[in-house]
């Protein structure tokens, strides 16, 4: 008997597969943002050049597709040839340090897992950037460091990278729901602790939550969005999700914009202020204000009726100046 025939291969993005690489597909474009080539527009319609020309205009992505890996093993025992059981895996690694995110993990979901599940997921997360193997120079090394680079720790603080998560709202579950009971899940893996008057946020996770939808319509300028431990900011200056602080662990706001205290945000009072402000700026020149912008316009003379009498506060005469036929 000879070999069994081939069977077609099935496409994973057509309308009858499976919806998750497609909403991985969607959100690697909706962060890199491709420019269109105006030149191999000749001919076109007017409406299709119009909108190439807004996407041309537009803010530019994250990255080029080659910063962009899918299903990338996580592997908290075994290699990363051979990945052991309990491991995660990646729908998406991103690593653009052109752009300053020198390292990503993105998980897609299409809103059809509890909270439960995603905090599974984060949990082996968890265990894998913990896992600790010798490097070429025969020191021990977390494992997701001799693979790709990162910031250094700061103040002594070696925080883990940034897991961005992204819902994709096809399913029956609302993600304005899933959020907060996530937070509450995974509280122990993004929350800082107390150490000397301060927050300590050494081998944390800063974990941010996003909408595909926003994601598109903003990209990494998007304010609309829910980090684990971090105020949000509205407005065009606002960090990008894609680019947690430092130190992740302040407070924690929702994807309708409702905010979470925290235990440090109110041991601080909710104020905090940042070092580069607190730097004395060079002093610049006064001017004087133009005077003829603020000099007083002469008063208007009063209102006065037929009759003569002034009019009162309601432009009515008064009622003594009304007389009989």
């Amino acid at each position: 008997m000879g070999p069994p025939a081939a069977e077609p291969l099935e496409d994973p993005l057509s309308s009858s597969g499976a919806t998750h690489p497609r909403a991985v597909n969607e959100t690697v474009i909706a962060m890199l943002r491709p420019k269109p080539d105006l030149r191999l527009l000749t001919g076109e319609p007017a409406e299709a050049k119009a909108a190439a020309q807004d996407a041309v205009d537009a803010p530019g992505g994250v990255g080029m597709i080659a910063s962009y890996a899918t299903e990338v093993p996580l592997p908290a025992t075994g290699t990363w040839g051979a990945p052991g059981k309990g491991g995660a895996q990646a729908d998406i690694v991103l690593t653009a340090p052109q752009d300053g995110i020198p390292l990503l993990f993105i998980e897609v979901d299409n809103c059809h897992e509890t909270a439960e599940e995603i905090a599974a997921k984060l949990l082996k997360y968890s265990r894998f950037f913990k896992r600790q193997i010798k490097d070429t120079d025969g020191k021990d090394k977390p494992m997701w460091r001799t693979r790709w680079m990162a910031r250094v720790a700061e103040r002594g603080e070696a925080p883990h990278p940034p897991v961005l998560i992204v819902f994709n709202h096809i399913g029956a579950r609302d993600p304005n729901r899933t959020v907060p009971r996530l937070q509450e899940l995974t509280r122990p893996l993004w929350a800082g602790e107390p150490a000397d008057g301060f927050s300590s946020y050494d081998r944390k996770i800063p974990i941010i939550a996003t909408g595909l939808r926003n994601l598109r319509e903003h990209s990494r300028r998007s304010t609309r969005s829910s980090c684990a431990g971090r105020p949000s900011r509205r407005g065009p200056s606002a960090r990008p999700p894609a680019l947690p602080a430092p130190a992740a662990g302040r407070s924690s706001t929702t994807t309708d914009g409702r905010t979470l205290d925290s235990p440090q945000r109110r041991a601080t009072g909710g104020t905090r202020r940042c070092a580069s402000r607190a730097r004395p700026r060079p002093s610049r020149p006064r001017t004087r204000p133009n005077a003829t912008a603020w000099r007083r316009r002469p008063p208007r003379p009063p209102r006065r009726h037929a009759a003569g009498a002034p009019a009162s506060a309601l432009g009515k005469p008064p009622a003594e100046s009304v007389g009989k036929p």
